[in-house]
């Protein structure tokens, strides 16, 4: 009697994972589907307006000259220091 509820009980924890797995997949839509998808989506972006976006532009380009003369100052004070630790001249 154990060995049968045993069994019983494999099998409906067998099907609940089966049951489980393929409720869990995703069905395909069709490709009018997706770019209905997209195209509800791109409705709820907010574009930034012609003040806006020059305000972004010039803190993107700030920002990349900011770090690249950082890592410029960096790089170069590491140089200096490998030369005057391993007595390098030039």
């Amino acid at each position: 009697m154990a060995k049968e509820s045993r069994e019983a009980s494999a099998k409906k924890k067998a099907a609940a994972i089966t049951n489980q797995r393929q409720s869990q997949k995703k069905k395909r839509g069709s490709l009018k589907e997706y770019f209905k998808g997209v195209r509800l989506e791109m409705k709820k972006v907010v574009w930034p307006t012609k003040k806006e976006l020059g305000q972004y532009t010039a803190l993107v380009l700030v920002a990349c000259t900011f770090f690249a003369v950082a890592f410029w100052a960096i790089d170069t004070g590491f140089l200096a220091a490998l030369k005057q630790l391993l007595g390098i001249s030039m």
